[in-house]
């Protein structure tokens, strides 16, 4: 089902009234409260579990309201803005008094994005104004890429749920560090850094550790229920028949490379060799697993470029500080 402008409204409404509204974005589903109300914005940290500490990103309705949110936009900055939205890009820059401490874990920096669905778009465009939306999970766990999944996560918690159809996109937006006139990635996402690089025209740094908070930098974010290990394609076959003997019931997300091998697990899900197909479908394949009843989830790593460096980014954070077998 799909929201109608009169869903739409209603979902305007509730967030003037300081209420949470769960909405599609190309990425992932978000939970929405208005940006400028503190106590409303709060009440997502609750719902969510998230620390305070742990900043927020808001979504505006388009390029043209930046100067509204920040207080200063450095020239590559507003070049990436003009090229990438509406899109899976989000930008940190100075935050302008009109967001408030709550929206950025009390930093000096805001995250700003323009989401690029038709709905999220008619909803801020309704609304008038900016939303603070994290993604409509749980903290730490598998982020929703359709409306059941928000329902399922959250019941009666998740306020007013608009359904969008699934996510495009499938993994949440790349995060610059636009403050300066060097940008620098913060968070891997749906806009590669390829595509980045060759806007700015220079290499853009992944750092191993961003020095400025952003959304899913915890050590362990994106995550099923079943912990998840990650192999080498290799040691997939060997690692899932020894963990089954160790009594484990195991799910293996089955790269291409075996497609059609003989894994023994207790649950298995196909990986597309398409990298699009792959990101888009990652958080459902994790759910699956879930689903299935396995403890445990054996992974692979795609090759670390385009969409496959989001990919990565995702399944180590999944995975946590332990990481490999």
């Amino acid at each position: 089902m799909t929201a109608t402008m009169g869903d739409i409204e209603k979902a305007a409404g509730v967030l003037r009234a300081g209420g949470l509204v769960a909405f599609p974005t190309e990425t992932v589903y978000g939970l929405g409260a208005n940006a400028e109300d503190p106590a409303a914005v709060t009440r997502i940290f609750q719902i969510k579990g998230r620390p305070p500490s742990h900043p927020l990103i808001v979504h505006l309705g388009g390029a043209e309201q930046l100067d509204d949110w920040v207080a200063d936009v450095p020239a590559p900055a507003r070049l990436l803005a003009e090229r990438f939205w509406p899109g899976p890009l989000t930008l940190v820059l100075p935050r302008s008094s009109r967001v408030p401490l709550q929206a950025t874990g009390g930093l000096e920096t805001v995250a700003v994005r323009v989401p690029d669905h038709p709905v999220a778009l008619a909803l801020l465009s309704a609304f008038g104004g900016g939303v603070t939306a994290p993604s409509a999970n749980r903290f730490g766990q598998v982020s929703p890429t359709t409306a059941s999944h928000v329902r399922a996560e959250f019941g009666e918690d998740a306020g007013f749920v608009l359904d969008g159809g699934a996510c495009r996109v499938g993994v949440e937006s790349t995060i610059v560090d636009a403050t300066g006139d060097v940008p620098s990635i913060l968070r891997p996402g749906g806009v590669t850094r390829e595509d980045l690089q060759e806007v700015l025209g220079h290499p853009l740094e992944v750092p191993a550790a961003a020095r400025v908070r952003v959304p899913g930098q915890h050590p362990s974010h994106y995550a099923p229920r079943a912990r998840v290990v990650l192999v080498d394609p290799e040691q997939v076959i060997v690692q899932a028949e020894l963990a089954q003997e160790q009594g484990h019931r195991v799910g293996v997300l089955v790269p291409p490379s075996l497609a059609g091998a003989p894994v023994k697990a207790h649950a298995m899900v196909a990986v597309p060799g398409s990298m699009a197909a792959h990101a888009r479908g990652l958080y459902g394949f994790l759910r699956e697993l879930d689903q299935q009843g396995c403890d445990l989830v054996l992974a692979c790593l795609p090759e670390e470029r385009g969409l496959g460096l989001a990919i990565a980014n995702r399944l180590r954070r999944a995975a946590g500080p332990r990481t490999t077998a």
